[in-house]
């Protein structure tokens, strides 16, 4: 502050004494940033935002198996709604009115007609397709494994079907065989793409299992390539009617063959059930197997390794029959969802009303064999016996028999009630069978 001489030194100290004082006041201006700054500032942001997001993304594929494993749902029930058998569609035929049939020219049919006719029998069965796939033990899991391998002398193991996606998996029905002595397998999708495949449920009655593979383990560009394969009706198969054998038929991986239902009249019969074989001309290795197709790309029958008959050992030499689709889906349910297959280990035929009156017996299932340390021998069932309910359900037969067995669950007790012969004719008998499975 400056003094100035002439101003009076009273003056002076009044004006120090007052309330108001003069001050230095300084203003701080912000210093420039240049672009170059700006634009080392927005690349370091960069740099630090792909860092994270690098280290985000590997930690997220990294713990995806793991969440899903611990967080995911619970797999969705599969259901196979059971087919119509071939005498109730004839009574709905014969219920619709009948129209006068009218005169139609017969088509003339020549070598491009034939063309035509197998072009899309062709295209259909490449449709089938989607829905089938190979089945292989991987190489060297096991001394059996390479046992199996050997005995089939086919590199190419045997057809399954993509029966079911339950949210979680995709479900493949094939031939138990393939599961003897191994833990390990690996699927061949139509594209050719490989997943790993794991363990289900095994019926060694019936001789089929389950595999299961993870959806994610499936690439994505084989979902568009791959279905879940459509199960059609058996039931209205008839004698002549064009099939299509798609699967490992010859020794290799989608073998195609074409050839007419020769017959539906055999029967496989095994512990507690029976199946309808459906019978074509159409040659196939001895141990080969695959499906049947009918003309609208539908599986109708599975060709199962050994229902063959009078096979050789001169490769192609039977030819493909198969079980019928229908008589097997409400088994191939149970599976899909995981559940074991009942077993009582009971052989037996009908007991109509008119044999019951001729040969003086009861009605139900007459029982012809019993497997030896089966549930059924346990419970102290007998050659002869005759079946009349299970758990207060009347059984009039074989087929009532199978379809009570199959709504029982393994480990739980039922009670069977029945008949047998005495010095005296037949008495009343009940038994207490707990429910087995065959695996």
């Amino acid at each position: 502050m400056l003094y100035d001489k002439n101003q009076d030194p009273k003056q002076d100290e009044d004006s120090g004494s007052g309330d108001s004082f003069s001050f230095l006041k300084e203003t701080i201006k912000p210093k420039t940033i240049s672009r170059e700054k700006i634009f080392m500032q927005l690349l370091r942001v960069a740099i630090y935002g792909v860092i994270i997001g690098m280290f985000a993304c590997c930690s997220f594929y990294a713990l995806k198996p793991w969440a899903e494993e611990v967080f995911r749902e619970d797999p969705q029930k599969v259901t196979i709604p059971e087919d119509a058998e071939e005498s109730d569609l004839s009574e709905t035929q014969t219920q619709e009115e009948v129209k006068p049939s009218e005169t139609i020219d017969a088509p003339v049919l020549d070598s491009d007609s034939y063309q035509v006719m197998m072009e899309s029998l062709f295209a259909t069965a490449e449709e089938a397709r989607k829905g089938i796939v190979s089945v292989h033990v991987k190489s060297g899991s096991s001394d059996q494994a390479s046992e199996w391998m050997g005995t089939n002398k086919s590199e190419a193991g045997v057809t399954g079907v993509i029966a079911a996606d339950n949210g979680q998996e995709l479900l493949i029905f094939t031939d138990s065989s393939i599961c003897q002595g191994t833990d390990s397998w690996e699927v061949v999708f139509a594209d050719g793409s490989c997943c790993p495949a794991t363990f289900k449920v095994v019926d060694q009655n019936r001789k089929i299992a389950v595999l299961s593979i993870v959806r994610s383990s499936i690439p994505e560009e084989t979902w568009g390539k791959i279905r879940v394969a459509e199960l059609g009706n058996s039931n209205i198969i008839a004698q002549g009617d064009p099939m299509i054998a798609i699967g490992n038929l010859y020794g290799y991986d989608n073998g195609l063959g074409y050839g007419v239902v020769s017959s539906t009249a055999s029967m496989l019969t095994f512990s507690d059930g029976d199946c309808r074989v459906i019978s074509t001309d159409i040659p196939i290795e001895k141990n080969g197997s695959g499906v049947l197709v009918n003309q609208e790309g539908a599986i109708i029958g599975i060709i199962r390794q050994g229902t063959a008959k009078g096979a050789s050992e001169d490769g192609i030499s039977v030819t493909a029959n198969a079980l019928a689709v229908s008589d097997m889906k409400s088994v191939m349910e149970l599976m899909l969802n995981g559940e074991k297959v009942p077993y009582a280990g009971i052989y037996g035929v009908t007991v109509t009303a008119a044999a019951a009156q001729e040969q003086e017996l009861p009605e139900g299932l007459y029982v012809t064999a019993i497997d030896a340390d089966s549930p059924a021998m346990a419970a102290g069932i007998q050659n002869g016996d005759i079946i009349q309910a299970i758990d207060g359900k009347p059984i009039s037969g074989f087929a009532a028999y199978e379809k009570a067995m199959l709504e029982c669950r393994t480990g739980t007790e039922i009670k069977i009630d029945g008949q047998r012969r005495g010095a005296a004719g037949y008495v009343d008998i009940q038994f207490t069978l707990t429910v087995g499975s065959w695996e």
